[in-house]
């Protein structure tokens, strides 16, 4: 393909354009083009890799070309980062590289800020996504490395991407998602009481609706226990209210967001 079907807006005029109330049209968009990535993804696999655009690697030669690809930048890096420690060490070792002038900007999963915190917030311009991301980096919005691999895992399987229609929409998904996210210094450091399974399962607790004594014998603690557990999460997560306290409990990842 000669050129990209249609000009993208910067993440800024993204950021500037977008109304807070079309959230849900924004949502929707997401799905829509991840969807179309996957297609993309699976109907290149079926042609040859010369002729597709999309050129798959194992797991020793992401590395080299990752590096390759960030190093490359003369506009713009954009990057999603998931929870994989692999992928966040090789992408942080490319990125104190990049040439100056050149634009950088990374998302992440809570867990991927849990791998490296200080190097990330040493980093002009980071923004936290509450829920798990795909492992992309777009460079200049022409190419792109796609992790393949599951999430969470340590497969290194990965892909890069030249197609111009599929780097767009890469490039409109990382757009629309990075103007969701949270900035890092917003982020708060999670305390290890609200990285317990103990809170994982009292904020499931109040998300259910529950009642305390319910709640309680759930979880095999006393109704006095149960009630004290709740007050300290709810001081940890700054929240007036147990409504507020499941809402922030899913903005920073402890809870998976409800169906």
């Amino acid at each position: 393909m000669a050129g990209t079907l249609f000009e993208l807006p910067t993440v800024g005029e993204l950021e500037g354009t977008a109304p807070q109330g079309h959230a849900a049209r924004v949502e929707q968009t997401l799905l829509q083009a991840r969807g179309l990535i996957e297609y993309t993804v699976s109907l290149h696999r079926r042609r040859p890799a010369t002729a597709s655009g999309l050129t798959h690697m194992d797991a020793e030669g992401t590395a080299e070309t990752l590096e390759e690809l960030v190093l490359s930048a003369r506009r713009s890096v954009n990057v999603a980062l998931t929870g994989s420690a692999a992928l966040v060490e090789g992408v942080l070792r490319c990125l104190v590289r990049v040439p100056s002038g050149v634009t950088v900007r990374v998302l992440c999963s809570p867990a991927a800020v849990d791998v490296a915190p200080a190097r990330l917030r040493s980093l002009p311009a980071v923004r936290v996504f509450p829920h798990e991301l795909c492992g992309i980096v777009v460079v200049d919005g022409t190419s792109a490395f796609l992790r393949l691999g599951a999430r969470g895992a340590g497969d290194g399987r990965a892909a890069m991407v030249t197609d111009c229609a599929a780097v767009s929409t890469l490039q409109l998904l990382y757009a629309g998602v990075w103007s969701r996210g949270r900035k890092l210094v917003d982020h708060p450091e999670l305390s290890p009481r609200l990285r317990s399974d103990l809170t994982r399962r009292i904020l499931e607790q109040l998300r259910s609706g529950r009642t305390d004594a319910t709640a309680a014998r759930e979880l095999q603690v006393s109704l006095r226990t149960y009630r004290r557990h709740v007050a300290e999460i709810m001081r940890e997560l700054n929240a007036t209210s147990r409504f507020q306290a499941g809402v922030r409990a899913v903005e920073i990842g402890l809870l998976p967001k409800a169906p």
